[in-house]
């Protein structure tokens, strides 16, 4: 016997623990859970996680810096600076890109 919770499954696939919902028989004080977790019920939400937000954020972002540096070399050779100012952009959302994935599949392997 376990300790119950909801489960909020989100859009994205992801998953976090909800209210307690039913004690099992191992409580060994008043209002404590065992520390074993099961599903009670799995809530939709149709949002993604905020992980899967930031990423999304991150990725429009970039998105736009490529779609500007594209127009600016269209336009000539003048915008030099704010180009590399872009692939500098590009660099950095890359690497928080990476970080929020990197975070997210140790989120998922830690269960």
């Amino acid at each position: 016997n376990m300790c119950f919770f909801d489960q909020h499954r989100f859009a994205c696939g992801d998953w976090k623990w909800g209210h307690f919902r039913q004690h099992c028989n191992r409580e060994y004080r008043t209002g404590e859970t065992c520390g074993m977790k099961l599903i009670m019920q799995t809530v939709p939400v149709s949002q993604k996680c905020k992980l899967c937000d930031k990423i999304d954020t991150k990725q429009r972002r970039r998105s736009a810096e490529e779609d500007r540096i594209n127009r600016w070399k269209r336009e000539g050779g003048k915008f030099r600076a704010s180009i590399d100012r872009s692939y500098d952009m590009i660099k950095s959302l890359d690497r928080e890109i990476y970080d929020l994935r990197s975070e997210r599949m140790r989120k998922l392997q830690a269960v």
